[in-house]
C-alpha cells in the first residue's frame, strides 16, 4: 500500500489552480503551443462530437443495473407479485438518474470527487465511519457478483454452488489478466454479452405478449400487498440505487477533459445528463422485462407442477425457465454465459469504486489486483457459508438481504451528495436547481422514513414469533434499539452540520495564484469557455 497524496494533490492542482503542466524551461514554451492547438481544437469542435467526449460515465453506471442482485431481485418481485412493485423499479430509476446526475455535476463543478470532498469538510472520526459504511456497501454488492458467478458455474460446469464460489477467485484473476490487453476491450465484450440477455428477454416478452393494462397498473399505481412485497419493494429499491455508484460517478467524468468556465461546466452537465438518461432509459426497459416476463411465466394459468414449483423458489440457478420459450434447450448455455459476464461488470466497477473510496476518504492506494482480492475474499465468506449450509435458496435469499443492506447504507453517501451540490462553499455560483434539491431531499427523507419503518416493523415480527428466553430477548432489543439510534442519530448529524471547509475557486483567482506562483500556462480568458481544463490524470489512469 503506498500513499496516494501525490497523485491526489497533483489532480486537485491541475483544476483548483489553473495550472498547465508545460513541462521545464526549455521545452514550456513548445508544451503550451501544443496545448493551446489541442484547446482550439476542442473548441471548433461540433456539439455531437463534445457530447460523444462525455459517454462513457453514464453508461458504466447504467450497466451495474444489469448485475446479478438485479436479476435476482426482479425475477423475485415478479414471480411473488406480478407486475405490483413494477412502479418500484420506475420510482427508483427516476431516482438514480436524478441523483447520479447531482454526483457527476459535484465532480465536474469542484475536480474532487465525493469521497475526497467528504474527507476535507468532515472531523477525520466521521470520515472513518463513512469510509467504513461506504466499504461494506462496496462488499455487500460484490456478494451477488459471487453468488451470480458461482451460479453461472454450477450451470456451465454442473458443480456445487459452493464450489463456484471458490472458483469466483480465480475468475477475478482471470479479469484482471484480461484488463491488460484493454478495459474499453472488456467493457464492450461484457456489454455485448448482457444486451444479448436483454434481447432473450424482450424476445420472451414479444412472445407471452402479457396484458399492457396490468403492465401499466403496476407501474404507475404504487402498491405493497402481500407478505413480503414491503421487503422486495425495499431489495429493488437498493439493488437500482447504490450507494458506492455516488462515489464512482463523481470520479468517472474526472476522467473525461472537464471544463474550466462557467458556461463550459453547465454545458458539460447537460452532455452528461443527456449520456445518464439514455442509458438509465435502456437499463429501466431491461429491468420491467425481466419483472414481467417472471411474473408472465410464474403466475400463468397453464404453468406445470414442475414449474410451479420452481417459481415458488426462483433463483439465479433455476432463471433459464423464463428464457425456454425463445431459446428452446440453449436456453440454459445463453442465460450462464450471459450472467458470467453480468457478475463480471459488477466486478470491474466495485475494483474502481473501492479504490475511489479509499483514495478519497484516506488518501491511501492500493494496486488493484490486491483491492480486489481483498473485497472478493471478504465478499467470498459469508457466500460460501449461507451456500453450503442452505445451498441455492439461501444464496438467493443472501442475494436479496445483501440488496437491502444496500438501501439502508444510502443515506451515508446521499446527504453529504445532496449538501455539497448546494454549497456556495462546495461549488459557488453554480449551485443546483432549488426544485432538483427539494425534490432530492424529500425522496431521501421518504427511504430513510420507509427503512426505519420496516426495520422496526421487521425485528416487532420476530420478537413475537421467536422462541428465546425473555433475558435474551431483552438484550437483544438493547442491541437493535441502540443501532436503530446510532443510525438516526448519524442521519441527523449528516443532515443539519453546516459545511464550514470552503473548497471553491473561482476561475479569476486559479488564475491570478497561477500567475503569482509562477507556474506556466495562460491566463482564463473569453477564448478558453470551450476549452477543457486540465483533467485528473489520476483518475483516467485507474478508470475503466
Amino acid at each position: 500500500m503506498e500513499r496516494a497524496g501525490e497523485m491526489g494533490e497533483l489532480g486537485r492542482e491541475a483544476h483548483h489552480e489553473g495550472v498547465v503542466q508545460s513541462g521545464n524551461d526549455t521545452g514550456g514554451h513548445t508544451d503550451k503551443n501544443v496545448d493551446s492547438e489541442k484547446d482550439e481544437q476542442f473548441r471548433i469542435q461540433p456539439r455531437w462530437r463534445k457530447f460523444l467526449a462525455h459517454v462513457g460515465p453514464g453508461a458504466l453506471v447504467a450497466i451495474g443495473f444489469l448485475d446479478p442482485s438485479n436479476m435476482e431481485t426482479d425475477m423475485q418481485a415478479g414471480a411473488d407479485f406480478k407486475y405490483e412493485l413494477l412502479w418500484v423499479i420506475l420510482v427508483g430509476m427516476i431516482f438514480a438518474l436524478l441523483i447520479q446526475t447531482l454526483a457527476a455535476n459535484l465532480g465536474v463543478k469542484t475536480g474532487r470527487h465525493l469521497a475526497e470532498l467528504c474527507r476535507e469538510e468532515y472531523p477525520r472520526y466521521v470520515n472513518i465511519f463513512l469510509w467504513i459504511i461506504a466499504e461494506l456497501a462496496v462488499i455487500s454488492d460484490d456478494i451477488p457478483e459471487v453468488l451470480g458467478t458461482a451460479f453461472a458455474f454450477n450451470i456451465l460446469l454442473k458443480i456445487p454452488v459452493w464450489a463456484g464460489v471458490i472458483l469466483t477467485v480465480f475468475s477475478t484473476l482471470l479479469l484482471l489478466g484480461v484488463q491488460r490487453f484493454g478495459a474499453r476491450k472488456l467493457e464492450f465484450i461484457i456489454a455485448a454479452f448482457m444486451f444479448t440477455m436483454a434481447a432473450c428477454f424482450f424476445g420472451e416478452l414479444s412472445y407471452l405478449r402479457p396484458s399492457a393494462k396490468e403492465v401499466v397498473k403496476g407501474m404507475f399505481v404504487p402498491s405493497l400487498q402481500g407478505k413480503g412485497a414491503a421487503a422486495n419493494a425495499i431489495a429493488l429499491f437498493g439493488a437500482i440505487i447504490t450507494p458506492y455508484n455516488l462515489f464512482l460517478h463523481s470520479a468517472l467524468v474526472l476522467s473525461r477533459k472537464t471544463p474550466k468556465s462557467v458556461k463550459s461546466i453547465r454545458a458539460a452537465c447537460r452532455y452528461f445528463l443527456i449520456e445518464c438518461s439514455l442509458a438509465f432509459i435502456v437499463a429501466f426497459l431491461i429491468n420491467v422485462s425481466v419483472v414481467v416476463v417472471a411474473g408472465s411465466i410464474c403466475n400463468g394459468e397453464k404453468l406445470s407442477p414442475a414449474d410451479a414449483n420452481t417459481c415458488s423458489d426462483l433463483t439465479l440457478q433455476s432463471a433459464p425457465l423464463l428464457l425456454k420459450n425463445v431459446l428452446g434447450r440453449s436456453s440454459s448455455v445463453v442465460y450462464a454465459v450471459a450472467l458470467l459476464a453480468s457478475g463480471q461488470s459488477t466486478t470491474i466497477s466495485c475494483t474502481f469504486a473501492g479504490q475511489v473510496i479509499m483514495q478519497g476518504f484516506l488518501d491511501l492506494k492500493m494496486k488493484n489486483w490486491v483491492r480486489n482480492l481483498i473485497t472478493r475474499v471478504i465478499a467470498i465468506a459469508p457466500s460460501l457459508i449461507v451456500s453450503v449450509v442452505s445451498g441455492p435458496s439461501g444464496a438467493g435469499k443472501l442475494i436479496i438481504f445483501s440488496s437491502m443492506v444496500l438501501s439502508f447504507e444510502l443515506p451515508f453517501a446521499l446527504i453529504p451528495l445532496l449538501k455539497f451540490c448546494n454549497s456556495s462553499k462546495k461549488v459557488g455560483p453554480l449551485k443546483e436547481s432549488i426544485y432538483t434539491v427539494v425534490i432530492a431531499w424529500i425522496l431521501s427523507f421518504a427511504l430513510i422514513v420507509v427503512n426505519t419503518y420496516f426495520l422496526v416493523w421487521t425485528y416487532v415480527d420476530w420478537l413475537v414469533h421467536n422462541h428465546l428466553p425473555k433475558y435474551a430477548n431483552a438484550l437483544v432489543s438493547i442491541v437493535v434499539f441502540a443501532l436503530m439510534a446510532a443510525y438516526l442519530v448519524a442521519v441527523v448529524y449528516l443532515t443539519f452540520r453546516k459545511d464550514t471547509v470552503v473548497t471553491y475557486v473561482a476561475v479569476s483567482e486559479r488564475a491570478q495564484g497561477q500567475v503569482e506562483s509562477g507556474a506556466g500556462g495562460t491566463l482564463a480568458s473569453a477564448a478558453d469557455e470551450d476549452q477543457p481544463a486540465p483533467f485528473r490524470k489520476d483518475l483516467a489512469d485507474a478508470s475503466m
